[in-house]
C-alpha cells in the first residue's frame, strides 16, 4: 500500500514540476513580448522626437522672417497644426 502511495506522491510532483516549467515558459515568451514592444515605443519615440525637433526648427525659421509676429499670440497653435 505504502507503494501506491508514492507513486501517487511522486506522479504529482511531476504534474506540479510540468505545471511550473510551463508557467516559467509562459513568463519568458511575456518577457520577449514586452521587449519586442518596448523596441517599437523606442523607435515611434525616437521617430516623434525628430518631429519635434523638425517642428521647432520650422518655429524659429519663421520667427526669424517674422519678427513681428509675438510668441504668446495663439498663432502657435495653428502653425503646429499646420506642420
Amino acid at each position: 500500500m505504502l507503494f501506491y502511495a508514492l507513486i501517487g506522491i511522486s506522479l504529482v510532483l511531476v504534474g506540479i514540476t510540468g505545471l511550473q516549467f510551463t508557467y516559467m515558459f509562459y513568463l519568458d515568451r511575456l518577457h520577449v513580448e514586452r521587449k519586442k514592444y518596448l523596441r517599437e515605443l523606442e523607435a515611434k519615440n525616437a521617430k516623434l522626437n525628430a518631429e519635434l525637433a523638425d517642428a521647432k526648427n520650422r518655429i524659429d525659421m519663421f520667427e526669424a522672417a517674422y519678427p513681428e509676429i509675438r510668441k504668446d499670440e495663439e498663432v502657435w497653435a495653428e502653425v503646429l497644426d499646420e506642420a
